[in-house]
């Protein structure tokens, strides 16, 4: 299960609309191969949801994630931070081992 706070919802909400994205649309997250401390996360809005998807609602948002992610967000909150020292969305991510300086990217 992936939860995500009322900032993120909001924002998320808010993007969504910005962008002009279609009724049903969710967001859709994942984990790739990348960065320096070897995963990144990564973020989309979407509105296919693909056969080995996992489907989740928090907080009255959809949220859809890969079957191979979920095995290393289970139990991640999404959450937004705005402001002169915000970073936008942000995993709080209790797998996690080790994260870069940036929040970017972690490993477990």
């Amino acid at each position: 299960m992936i939860t995500v706070s009322e900032n993120a919802k909001n924002q998320a909400i808010k993007l969504m609309s910005e962008d002009g994205s279609p009724k049903d649309s969710f967001i859709r997250v994942g984990v790739k191969g990348g960065g320096c401390s070897g995963l990144v996360y990564d973020l989309t809005f979407d509105h296919v949801i693909n056969e080995d998807d996992k489907v989740f609602e928090d907080n009255g948002v959809k949220i859809v994630c890969d079957k191979k992610s979920i095995l290393y967000l289970a139990g991640t909150e999404l959450d937004f931070s705005g402001g002169l020292n915000g970073k936008g969305f942000l995993f709080k991510n209790p797998n996690a081992n080790r994260t870069c300086g940036c929040g970017e990217s972690f490993s477990l």
